[in-house]
């Protein structure tokens, strides 16, 4: 699970100056994050400095060809440490208190990573899928359309139009004042509570192809076919299983936070004396 960096250094400037270079068709196995790219006065690039910079980068920079992308983080990292080389006094504190927080930000990542990436038990597994799903019942489904009018005359209308032979999709599209019309009247799938009740009430009641009299709700006056029903069952362990395994990380990953700050001593009494107003005084790190 990669871990989102963060992007130091406006890359596209890097990347306007960079000068192609030639790619190897395959990596040398002797290279590894130590192997050193360059030195700026002495001070070792590393290829692992190089690959965290590239996993750093915003996705629409990931996707450029390796060698401009080589030569451009290579240039960055150049800049960045003959810039850095030429610094001279105190850093300000808003740097420090950064890099304390970056610090901070990417170790407590490593720990959240290590339980996340944990391996699981089946029976974890399965009891999560027995939690989740074991009491779920079958449930009726029903594909229906619908033709919505005004008035009940016009429902009325609408009825004897159709089974004078006229295709109720037909009617829909010509008819039907809902959002569904112009794609023949159809709902798709829908199970119990999905619909407002009288509506749902007439649909339970048809037979699969049969036409409902006119019903009235709050939007109008419907006619209604029935054109399918099927059983929803759960699904099956595997279908879900992926689904299931995010949620016991999570829920470990959480458990393990809640532990360690439990156990931690812990005193807030500092942030007591503190306006809360003051968390927006940028200027106080200047």
């Amino acid at each position: 699970m990669q871990k989102p960096l963060t992007f130091l250094a406006p890359f596209a400037v890097a990347i306007s100056l960079a000068l192609p270079v030639s790619a190897q068709d395959t990596a040398n196995p002797s290279q590894d994050l130590s192997t050193v790219v360059a030195t700026v006065n002495g001070t070792e690039i590393t290829l692992g400095n190089m690959i965290v910079a590239w996993a750093s980068l915003p996705p629409q920079y990931q996707d450029l060809p390796e060698d401009v992308l080589f030569q451009g983080i290579l240039d960055q990292l150049v800049q960045q440490t003959a810039l850095s080389q030429g610094f001279e006094g105190d850093l300000p504190a808003r740097v420090e208190l950064q890099l304390e927080n970056e610090r901070r930000s990417l170790i407590a990542g490593e720990a959240i990573e290590g339980i996340m990436e944990g391996a699981l038990d089946e029976a974890d597994v399965q009891a999560a899928y027995d939690a989740e799903y074991g009491e779920v019942a079958a449930e009726q489904e029903f594909n229906a359309s619908h033709i919505l009018v005004e008035t009940e005359e016009e429902a009325i209308a609408v009825k004897e139009e159709i089974e004078g032979g006229a295709e109720f999709a037909a009617v829909a599209r010509e008819k039907s004042t809902g959002p569904s019309g112009p794609n023949g009247g159809q709902l798709g799938w829908f199970g119990t509570g999905a619909m407002v009740p009288a509506f749902e009430e007439a649909v339970k009641a048809l037979e699969v192809g049969a036409v409902s009299d006119p019903v009235q709700t709050q939007f109008g006056w419907h006619v209604i076919t029935l054109n399918e029903t099927r059983i929803k069952e759960a699904p099956a362990l595997e279908q879900v299983r992926e689904e299931l395994e995010l949620q016991i990380r999570q829920t470990r990953a959480q458990e393990r936070i809640e532990e360690v700050t439990a156990a931690a001593d812990v005193d807030t009494s500092g942030a007591e004396t503190v306006d809360p107003a003051m968390i927006k005084q940028i200027d106080l790190l200047q």
